[in-house]
């Protein structure tokens, strides 16, 4: 299996803790600049050429979710997306809390101060972004369970997508202290081992971070 993405990747993270947690072994390929010839692999899977991608054995499978759902189905370890079909109702709802309202909302600020995107932030995107984190913050504070993931007591598919999502946003916007509950699962998905070597592997690429210097608290 090959894993198509770049280390400082929201998305490739999400998929990356997915194959770390189900204990597959993959070659991540690097894309960027100097890889050339992985950008030319990944559009021959793949023609919008977005990432993540996987190759499995032949098969292109895009999309971060996807991904996950193509490992449970396809592969051994520990399940991502629960068997029972209300469970992962509620699994896949929350990872598109985490997808479309922190990732999101972090990526459109995020967006504003990168110069090939726009030459002059909009403030009015910011702070409309900044208003939709806080209040998915207060969400998430007041309905995250009592217990250890997302959705229970086990490690799923929306605490793969909670990972990268909560990491980049509380850099982007920080989470007040008025959400302890959010604040401690934050600390606890990034003390996972699979989420410790995602945000390890991006550290040689946070220079890239636009925002200005990249907070040293992680």
């Amino acid at each position: 299996m090959i894993l198509y993405g770049h280390p400082f990747s929201s998305y490739t993270w999400k998929a990356a803790i997915a194959l770390d947690e189900k204990g597959l072994t993959y070659e991540f390929r690097t894309l960027g600049p100097d890889q050339a010839e992985h950008q030319a692999e990944l559009s021959a899977l793949w023609p919008l050429a977005k990432f993540p991608v996987i190759d499995d054995g032949g098969t292109a499978v895009a999309e971060s979710s996807i991904i996950i759902e193509h490992l449970d189905l396809h592969h051994p370890g520990p399940r991502l997306i629960t068997a029972d079909p209300a469970q992962a109702l509620a699994v896949r709802f929350m990872d598109r809390v985490f997808d479309n309202h922190v990732m999101g909302n972090m990526q459109a600020i995020v967006s504003e101060h990168l110069p090939f995107v726009t030459p002059t932030p909009d403030q009015g995107r910011i702070d409309r972004a900044k208003a939709a984190l806080v209040a998915v913050y207060a969400w998430l504070e007041a309905n995250l369970p009592d217990a250890r993931w997302a959705c229970g007591d086990d490690f799923s598919l929306a605490d793969c997508a909670a990972a990268p999502a909560l990491f980049y946003a509380d850099w982007t916007h920080p989470i007040a202290e008025t959400h302890p509950r959010l604040r401690a699962y934050r600390a606890r998905l990034l003390a996972r081992p699979s989420v410790a070597r995602a945000v390890d592997g991006a550290r040689p690429y946070r220079h890239f971070w636009p925002l200005g210097p990249a907070p040293e608290r992680d």
